[in-house]
């Protein structure tokens, strides 16, 4: 029988030029600078080590040691022994340990490593790459007689459930072991041999949210009479399949696929996090109603698939070959995607593997990318016929391109009326693409806006304010749900998470386009958006309660309910309506000073205070570099203005011959912060979106408004001059 013994305590931590440390797993080194901003976090190779008494074992026992994700190589060494070296930060991964143990003390040796190459998967991401064992680690004792160990970090059994035409299921069993006799124990009945069928003829299906439920088939393997080796695994009987019109069908019923993605790192921790923290992360997911997640942008520990499963969340995963193409990382990616199949085969919630995300992105050897893919999915159908493939698209993709021709099904990342594009973009670019290809199933993979919990009466795009996330995403929300086909969506992201080369919004080293905070304690207002069209438990909710100073005769409020009808009291005058799309939406005249509001629907109630200010308070504003006022700019009908496209702006020779020049000096004005960047830091910086090919980076760039591009490139550039090319700009007919 197997012995497990947690492996966490009393490691010893050396990282290059400073003292050694003792540390606890999980651990990172680089859960500061790894989320402080600068696109400088840590990167190369650290030691841990750890002394230790060997365990008791006997004669016929196997030990293992084994590690739930070390980022992202580990080279292992036992008593001065190499044990072997693994490459991937988020895989299982264990080796046989028997004949290097000593009787007495042992002295354990990890090299991890999250340095820069071009062999290991991810490179080059809008995410921080945190280094360290930061999974758990065990000693696993077991009979030399035992399910196999050593295949992939697999579990040794494979159970794969099939529903038949007549509403009963076949239970396929696979096993591989070491030797002796199986013997499988399901519902019941009992059968012996490494393959196995168990048929039922009622089964209780896994219907997602509906009926989350799990068998547990008992595996138990004898040497001769003797017990040698046992698990439990639960699994879940479900069919389900994707198509173009009707979009994801589960056990035969359409089952809407509407959801969030998300990472796994917390403030403060990286990605060193507890299962505490993750049941804490995926409890957010389920409150808000979601019925998918997708679990980006690489393997997530397994405790987070048996939580999926349990909870009914229908789950994408995906390997972290994202961004940019490398050939000399081919075979990295081969093997992270095998892992991931073998690692997680017996998880119901999961009904797609994902080959890649915006993989076009940066530049590689085009010519090997479609060819790679296809072979990427032969591997996935290869080891697992029961699921599809799939792929996030970057925006710009065209959509003639051949990589489309190789997923089961496609998703796109779109972010139009975010970074460029205009908000009303993203159906009707979903129809137009689903007209060209209607037999290829699409869905969303990401779309979001960046909230860093600024506030305004007049939200607009850019301006990181609370408002204009909640004006994005209810957009969103009518545009993508009513659109049957779409077979998934899913926000970006459902939490705000570490990317250490961004600044934006007045927050260092952080992607803030979450529906809840980096620490998990503040649920946004665009989440009880989605809570008010995904869940049936009544609710209601108040949005900008923390907006309480606010100027103007009138101001704005914000209730989100799936009650048909609220009303609003504004110091006991009352304002009733009724709205189907759940966002009721009310503009009052605000009493003078400090007054309540109190919003109401049938049992439910929220109130907050709020106060009549002359002007806005500039407390509520992000004011790094230059302030406007909504009032500032200009935009008469028919001509242009710096809120414009710029792909719209250069369809007018005259407005572009006026704003090319502005564009070369922004261009130029960048290149020199970064080389004076660069060299204050004594070496080049991995900076977000290196390698983005030219063409690519034109294409991105005419997606944004004048006004965005100067936010972003020349944020100091005077309101003055802003508001004198504005000017100019409303001179110019629109083509």
């Amino acid at each position: 029988m197997r012995t497990i013994i947690p492996f966490h305590e009393d490691w010893s931590f050396e990282k290059p030029g400073e003292t050694a440390v003792i540390v606890t797993l999980p651990h990172t080194w680089n859960a500061i600078d790894g989320q402080d901003g600068g696109g400088d976090f840590w990167r190369g190779e650290c030691i841990y080590h750890k002394d230790f008494s060997a365990p008791k074992k006997t004669t016929q026992e196997d030990v293992y040691l084994e590690f739930d994700g070390a980022a992202n190589s580990a080279k292992i060494t036992l008593n001065g022994q190499f044990v072997g070296e693994h490459h991937g930060g988020f895989s299982r991964f264990r080796f046989n340990v028997t004949d290097l143990l000593q009787d007495g003390a042992n002295h354990l040796e990890v090299a991890v490593s999250n340095a820069l190459c071009d062999t290991v998967y991810p490179q080059n991401a809008d995410f921080t790459f945190y280094g360290g064992i930061y999974r758990a680690a065990r000693l696993i004792i077991v009979s030399r007689v035992h399910f196999d160990m050593d295949t992939l970090g697999g579990c040794g059994v494979r159970v794969t459930p099939r529903v038949n035409v007549d509403g009963s299921a076949d239970v396929q069993v696979s096993a591989q072991t070491t030797g002796g006799q199986a013997v499988f124990e399901l519902d019941g009945a009992k059968l012996e041999g490494n393959e196995v069928t168990f048929h039922i003829e009622t089964p209780i299906l896994w219907h997602g949210r509906k009926n989350p439920y799990l068998y547990t088939l008992k595996a138990s393997l004898f040497d001769s009479d003797t017990l040698a080796d046992y698990l439990e695994i639960p699994f879940g009987i479900r069919s389900f399949r994707i198509d173009p019109d009707e979009g994801f069908i589960l056990n035969g019923e359409s089952y809407p696929l509407r959801g969030v993605a998300m990472h796994q790192d917390w403030l403060g921790k990286g990605n060193a996090i507890t299962a505490a923290d993750m049941e804490e992360s995926l409890r957010h997911v389920y409150d808000m109603g979601a019925t998918t997640v997708r679990l980006a942008h690489y393997q997530h520990d397994q405790h987070t698939y048996d939580l999926c499963d349990q909870l009914g969340l229908v789950v994408w995963t995906e390997i972290p070959y994202i961004s940019e193409h490398m050939d000399n990382a081919r075979d990295n990616a081969r093997q992270q995607m095998r892992e991931l199949i073998e690692q997680n085969y017996n998880h119901p919630s999961i009904v797609v593997w994902g080959l890649s995300n915006e993989i076009t992105m940066a530049h590689g050897d085009q010519e090997t990318i479609v060819p790679f893919h296809q072979e990427l999915k032969g591997i996935c159908h290869q080891m697992d016929d029961t699921r599809l493939t799939t792929m996030a698209c970057i925006s710009t993709l065209p959509v003639d391109h051949p990589l489309l021709s190789v997923p089961d099904v496609l998703s796109y990342n779109h972010y139009f009326g975010w970074y460029g594009g205009h908000l009303e973009d993203n159906g009707p670019w979903f129809d137009r693409f689903h007209a060209l290809h209607p037999d290829l199933p699409v869905g969303v993979s990401e779309y979001g806006c960046e909230n860093s919990l600024w506030h305004s009466s007049h939200p607009e795009p850019g301006d990181y304010s609370n408002e204009y996330q909640m004006i994005y995403h209810e957009s969103l929300i009518k545009q993508l749900f009513s659109r049957r086909y779409l077979w998934a969506t899913h926000v970006w992201n459902m939490f705000d998470f570490a990317a250490d080369a961004r600044e934006e919004g007045g927050t260092k080293g952080r992607n803030n386009k979450g529906l809840v905070t980096f620490d998990r304690k503040t649920r946004k207002d665009a989440f009880y958006a989605y809570q008010a069209w995904l869940t049936e438990q009544p609710m209601l909710h108040l949005c900008g309660k923390e907006f309480i100073n606010r100027d103007g005769d009138s101001a704005e409020f914000v209730v989100y309910s799936n009650l048909p009808e609220v009303t609003l009291s504004v110091n006991g005058e009352e304002y009733k309506k009724e709205c189907p799309d759940h966002f009721f939406h009310f503009i009052v005249s605000q009493p003078k000073g400090a007054y309540t509001v109190v919003a109401s629907a049938g049992d439910l109630s929220e109130q907050a205070q709020f106060t009549h200010v002359a002007q806005p308070d500039p407390a509520y504003r992000f004011q790094q570099g230059t302030v406007l006022n909504w009032f500032d700019i200009t935009t008469p009908e028919g001509y242009y203005s710096v809120k414009d496209l710029l792909k719209d702006i250069t369809q007018s020779q005259e407005a572009a011959a006026f704003v090319n020049p502005l564009l070369t000096e922004m261009a130029a004005s960048r290149t020199k912060k970064t080389e004076q960047k660069e060299q204050e830091a004594g070496r080049k910086t991995q900076k977000s979106g290196e390698g983005i090919s030219a063409e690519a980076r034109r294409n991105i760039t005419l997606q944004f408004s004048l006004l965005q591009l100067i936010r972003m490139g020349a944020p100091d550039l005077p309101k003055e001059r802003i508001i004198e090319i504005n000017k100019k700009l409303n001179q110019i007919p629109k083509k």
